[in-house]
């Protein structure tokens, strides 16, 4: 016997007996952003490699480490680690900023990242996300924000927090950089090689290192909030009295620097405590700059990511009701090969009312076949044999309580009552 070909590590199969809770975490996500006004977005799953480095930042982990890369001829093609990329660089293509403003999307997507798996985080995963473009007041970042609170809830989700910082703007960044750089230049043996590579080049992204020792020192950092201009404190005290005036409740943490160097001015995430230490559900924030390093013009913008499979974990952790796994109305069961045509002809109509039918594809016996009917939980089951078909009429048994209804044996007769 050849041998089984198993799946790549850090991916994951999505069976029958889970894929409708996805497809009911997506349509809550869809609906939510619908009522924002925000419609749904579809992007290439590949990219150009530059894409990535121009937005997401060469000194990242996601970019030095993590990517899928690979060249076709004399282009160098990327799988997309995030969302947030490939649909600034969409709407800028397809001119969507010439039209009225700001500019609202949504997405679900798959990306890629070779990482070590753990729970919740795979090398293949799955995200909803928000994008705003052109909108420069805090209204704005108190609406994404509210557009994850209100999924949150709506999916039953009420043992989250939400904690915000600033992360300034090129004005006011740069001193704040200083201060970092003098921090850690003090503390350059206790360093891992990454960081040390960033001092110089990037020395946000100190913050966000995941090694011990350099979150040890992240600690006792010094805070960008300290170093605010006046337009980002403006900004961050706006955003703070929106969200207080929605009733949306938070906690500033000045530590969160989120891992991407795209994001300016605020960011946030959404965390819990009911997956352990992998606790961040949701994070977003301002990229202010973005659409301008991708060759637009400057044009303010900010959004959200949620992992699908971190949200999954959460509810199920939390105890959220999923709606039941769909099951067949009716199963046709029949007896010889006219009663098997009989019932994939009345299958087949049924169908055509939107009513979930099944009949015999397996050849099985007929009491294979209503230990079929069982296992399927169908509603009811009937069987077809001589008699049916002479006399017209069946008799419709309800799996669970073992009653039998006689009824017409036409599509129109089983239809009707299967819809009551």
């Amino acid at each position: 016997m050849a041998q089984k070909t198993k799946s790549i590590q850090g991916t994951r199969d999505i069976l029958p007996g889970d894929s409708h809770k996805w497809q009911y975490i997506e349509q809550i996500a869809l609906k939510t952003a619908g009522t924002y006004g925000i419609r749904e977005m579809r992007v290439p799953t590949m990219e150009k490699t530059e894409l990535f480095v121009r937005s997401v930042g060469e000194t990242t982990d996601v970019v030095q480490k993590e990517m899928y890369t690979f060249d076709k001829g004399k282009v160098s093609i990327t799988l997309r680690p995030e969302g947030t990329a490939g649909i600034a660089r969409a709407v800028l293509e397809n001119s969507l900023l010439a039209g009225p403003l700001p500019v609202k999307v949504c997405y679900l997507v798959s990306c890629f990242r070779h990482e070590h798996t753990q729970a919740g985080r795979l090398r293949e995963f799955h995200q909803f996300g928000v994008e705003y473009f052109g909108p420069v007041e805090p209204t704005a970042d108190a609406e994404v924000i509210g557009v994850v609170d209100d999924l949150l809830r709506r999916l039953g989700i009420d043992d989250v927090s939400l904690e915000l910082n600033s992360i300034g703007c090129p004005r006011c960044r740069p001193e704040y950089n200083k201060e970092l750089v003098t921090y850690y230049r003090a503390h350059e043996k206790e360093l891992c090689p990454t960081c040390l590579d960033r001092l110089e080049r990037n020395p946000l992204r100190l913050l966000d290192c995941k090694e011990k020792a350099c979150a040890a020192l992240a600690k006792d950092a010094p805070v960008m909030l300290d170093s605010l201009c006046g337009q980002c404190a403006d900004h961050f005290a706006g955003l703070k009295k929106r969200l207080e005036a929605v009733g949306i409740r938070y906690t500033v943490n000045p530590r969160i620097v989120r891992g991407l160097d795209y994001y300016t001015k605020t960011v946030f995430e959404f965390v819990t405590n009911t997956i352990g230490a992998q606790g961040t559900v949701c994070g977003g924030g301002r990229y202010d700059g973005l659409v301008e390093e991708l060759g637009g013009p400057p044009t303010p913008g900010l959004g959200f990511a949620i992992g699908l499979e971190r949200l999954l974990m959460v509810m199920e952790a939390v105890g959220c009701a999923f709606p039941p796994a769909p099951l067949s109305r009716i199963y046709i069961g029949s007896m010889g090969e006219e009663g098997n045509i009989k019932a994939l002809e009345l299958c087949a109509a049924l169908r055509k009312q939107g009513i979930d039918a099944q009949c015999d594809t397996m050849g099985r016996s007929m009491n294979k076949q209503m230990k079929y009917a069982d296992k399927l939980g169908a509603v009811y089951s009937c069987i077809l044999g001589e008699n049916e078909m002479k006399q017209g009429m069946v008799q419709l048994k309800h799996m669970e309580s073992g009653e039998s209804t006689a009824v017409n044996l036409s599509a129109e007769a089983l239809g009707e009552f299967l819809a009551r």
